[in-house]
């Protein structure tokens, strides 16, 4: 089975109520912390998604990222980018576990886990710079959003990194964390 893949099996009661939980962080972490760039808004729901899908698990931390940031966009009145913004998290979040590997996901501080937290970035910040010059019609458009959302990618990453100590410590004490 591929490492790209989740299990087939439904969701059982516990991972869904997680699932929803989190998703409400996520949209908490995007729509409030509101700071203005080109063509939208830089936000924390990234590094939320990311420490979702190493503490609580992958299936939860991808469908809470896509389903929260889809929300963030839809009542903060972008909701042309919700169908975008869907895919570019899943690509994200899905980046970030191949690139971490599934089996060192709950290692919040290891060097796979920084360079995913890179790449993962870079292809939010990439996928929504040729999404902004598709919906807007202007490669110029979605380039001048490029520096912002790098910026955006950067600020999420420390904020993992930061979230990541307590955490982490956490984590090594009981190894069930929820």
């Amino acid at each position: 089975m591929s490492s790209l893949r989740f299990e087939a099996s439904r969701l059982s009661v516990r991972e869904l109520t997680l699932a929803a939980a989190m998703t409400a962080v996520v949209f908490l972490l995007t729509f409030v912390p509101k700071i203005p760039i080109p063509l939208g808004y830089a936000h924390l729901g990234d590094a939320g998604i990311f420490l979702i899908i190493c503490l609580v698990g992958k299936r939860e931390g991808v469908l809470a990222g896509c389903l929260g940031s889809m929300l963030a966009d839809f009542l903060g009145g972008f909701a042309l980018w919700m169908g975008p913004t869907l895919l570019i998290k899943w690509a994200m979040a899905m980046a970030f576990i191949k690139i971490s590997r599934e089996g060192e996901l709950g290692n919040l501080r290891s060097l796979r886990t920084y360079v995913a937290l890179i790449v993962a970035c870079l292809v939010m910040a990439v996928a929504y710079a040729l999404f902004g010059a598709l919906l807007y019609d202007s490669l110029a458009a979605g380039l001048a959003s490029l520096p912002g959302l790098l910026v955006e990618g950067a600020v999420n990453i420390l904020a993992f990194c930061t979230a990541a100590v307590p955490l982490g410590k956490h984590m090594r004490q009981d190894k069930s964390f929820i």
